[in-house]
């Protein structure tokens, strides 16, 4: 297994994957501000845009996670973000989020970018096992999950506390021998 300092670039149908950079910000910012996107990924912390910048500028030199900007073919722009991170290098494992700008989600681009990145894992870094959380008030992040290959492993109880309510979170995972099986590749 390698690490994670080559900096890929994914190609599907209808989005380019490719490293993210801090000039991405401008077009990231809805993700930041938009309150159900904060909602749905559990997001206590609010950002500025200058921190945004150093943030994402930094994301080429690490080794140990990958930061993809989730570019749409059809436009060229820049609508969201696909990671892995959390690398466990002794268990050929990590973990994977993904994110868009609101006007994004319900035309399969987060299906295909998905499938480009755990793909990628799988089969070009030797991951064994990517894993992922999915909030209880998400049900159309884990449809999209499982139409990726992602299956469901157990829940978190209370894992996040929102707006002094507890909402359970399920873990989810994909698995390299089953990803080989069912084919889910772009």
């Amino acid at each position: 297994m390698t690490d994670f300092s080559h900096k890929p670039t994914l190609t599907g149908d209808l989005v380019v994957l490719r490293p993210v950079t801090g000039a991405d910000v401008p077009a990231l910012l809805p993700l930041f501000e938009d309150a159900e996107v904060t909602r749905l990924t559990g997001s206590h912390t609010r950002f500025d845009e200058a921190a945004l910048v150093k943030w994402y500028g930094s994301r080429g030199a690490q080794d140990d996670r990958l930061d993809l900007a989730v570019v749409e073919r059809a436009t060229g722009r820049v609508v969201g973000e696909a990671v892995l991170l959390a690398w466990d290098p002794d268990n050929e494992s990590c973990a994977f989020r993904i994110a868009f700008v609101p006007d994004a989600v319900g035309r399969g681009l987060g299906t295909e970018a998905t499938r480009l990145i755990v793909g990628h894992g799988f089969e070009a870094l030797g991951l064994y096992r990517i894993w992922l959380e999915v909030y209880a008030f998400n049900p159309r992040a884990r449809r999209a999950y499982e139409k990726a290959g992602f299956r469901a492993e157990g829940v978190l109880r209370g894992a996040l506390l929102w707006e002094g309510e507890r909402v359970d979170a399920t873990v989810m995972s994909a698995l390299a021998p089953e990803w080989a099986e069912a084919a889910v590749r772009p």
